[in-house]
């Protein structure tokens, strides 16, 4: 990255300064008289256009002579001194003045203006024609005999190819992001957007036609373009810009051949896409497309709301009339049956189902059986005792062999201990159950502070730390490492 795009912009200060409304009318009227090729203003004729301003009112000359060095300092006007009609010594002592706008104070005026034009709503617009004088350009420029022949005609094509890129996606942006704005939002929920419903929709669908007709061609063109012909071409325009004489510095030729260049890859990629990804030109195609259906389901809204509060006088007049026309009652209720639909309907679902076939009719099917318990809160299902059965036998069983197991698990217990203690760095035994016991115990002891704790037979014990070092212990299972633990029982 550039130094030069790190640095702050001084010149764009003077828009929020505390006395910007002072030092955005003085540049203002700079920049009216910049477009009329008026370079050079006096402070004189500066003063007279404020004070016919009515927030000028109280204005001074000296008010004046600050904002405009102010505005100086900041880099947005040039002073020059006027030397053409001094007379005396005091005169030219005194330093008489004239100023111009820099191009920066130029670029961030004609930017204002542009905002302020454009108000708080998004402009844009979706020109159909933009895609044919696109492609129409891209022919031109990618024809190898334009490029080998006149470079001036070759340089305006690329700008006029690049103007139409820019305004094409600029405007196509703008407006999508304006239809989907939450002002348009609200709009679109009033009875007022049916009225420029169709004309609006016609409007975005003649656009997706001349896309939809138009892109396939400019693909292919970008697609058959080679990359040689491009960089060579890139070359060709970078030495002709060069060839302009400037009097302030200009890039390089590499510099500009690579602007050049990374301009027809955006190109390229907007339209057929980079690295895998979807082009933007898809983008675009999928938002007005989502956009048309957004439209088309708030009219549908509109519609059934307007609808649901229309007066069905007449329908329910013309229905009367018919059911008067019946010969019988029966007749009546087969007409009450088409238009209201069958009253008091009970839906019984079964649970088994024969078969997966959705073709199947239900006449084919086995009858499912559901009883139909009664719908009284008393009711409950008959029940008949039933005798208490004990399993002695198996219990005592059950028993000796969970006596057994608990005597084989502390005799391996008692094996570990050796006076009273439990070293874990000599434990040679690899039985898991002794690895959960121990890991038991020492969670245990670890939630008291002291180290003390109880074994699942009532003794107690210490925990504590021969040294800082840790160890492994071998398992049946896998390793395990912990720190040199020691286990005490005490009386």
């Amino acid at each position: 990255m550039d130094d030069q795009q790190l640095k702050p912009i001084t010149e764009a200060a003077y828009l929020t300064a505390n006395n910007a409304w002072r030092y955005r009318a003085v540049l203002r009227y700079f920049y009216l008289q910049h477009e009329k090729l008026r370079y050079y203003l006096f402070p004189d004729e500066i003063f007279q256009y404020l004070k016919e301003k009515l927030h000028f009112a109280s204005y001074t000359e000296e008010q004046l002579q600050q904002d405009l060095d102010q505005l100086v300092e900041w880099k947005n006007l040039i002073p020059r001194q006027d030397t053409g009609k001094v007379t005396t010594i005091q005169e030219f002592k005194k330093k008489k003045f004239r100023y111009q706008c820099t191009p920066y104070t130029v670029e961030f005026e004609r930017m204002v203006k542009r905002l302020e034009l454009k108000g708080d709503s998004f402009g844009g617009s979706l020109e159909k024609n933009l895609f044919d004088r696109l492609l129409e350009v891209l022919v031109k420029f990618t024809d190898s005999e334009i490029a080998n022949g006149d470079t001036e005609n070759l340089y305006s094509l690329w700008d006029e190819l690049f103007g139409y890129f820019k305004k094409l996606t600029e405007n196509a942006t703008d407006y999508l992001a304006h239809l989907e704005s939450e002002k348009i939002e609200e709009m679109m929920m009033t009875e007022a957007f049916l009225v420029y419903k169709d004309a609006l929709t016609e409007y975005l669908r003649n656009f997706m036609t001349a896309l939809q007709r138009t892109s396939l061609k400019i693909e292919a063109v970008l697609e058959q373009t080679s990359l040689d012909y491009i960089h060579r071409t890139a070359q060709v325009l970078a030495q002709y810009y060069l060839s302009i004489p400037r009097l302030d510095q200009v890039a390089t030729i590499e510099e500009l051949t690579e602007k050049y260049s990374n301009q027809w890859q955006g190109l390229r990629a907007w339209f057929l896409g980079h690295e895998g990804r979807d082009s933007d030109l898809i983008f675009l195609q999928n938002t007005t497309n989502e956009t048309v259906r957004r439209m088309t389901r708030f009219a549908q809204r509109l519609g059934e709301k307007h609808h649901n509060f229309k007066s069905r006088k007449k329908d329910y007049v013309h229905l009367a009339k018919i059911f008067s026309n019946c010969s019988d009652i029966n007749e009546a209720h087969k007409l009450s049956a088409c238009a209201f639909g069958l009253f008091h309907t009970r839906h019984l679902c079964a649970l088994e189902k024969d078969t997966e076939d959705i073709y199947t009719e239900i006449w084919d099917l086995q009858p499912s059986e559901v009883i139909l318990n009664p719908r009284v809160r008393t009711y409950r299902e008959k029940t008949r005792p039933q005798a208490v059965i004990s399993y002695p036998k198996e219990k005592a069983k059950m028993l000796q062999e969970y006596l057994l197991e608990k005597e084989a698990e502390q005799h391996l217990i008692n094996e570990i201990i050796e006076n009273r203690r439990i070293v874990l760095n000599k434990i040679t035994m690899t039985d898991p159950y002794i690895r959960k016991t121990l890991l038991n115990w020492i969670a245990k002891s670890m939630g008291n502070k002291m180290g003390f704790a109880k074994t699942q037979t009532g003794h107690k014990f210490k925990l504590s730390k021969l040294d800082n070092q840790s160890i492994i212990i071998n398992w049946e299972d896998g390793t395990l490492k912990l720190p040199n633990f020691i286990i005490e029982f005490l009386e």
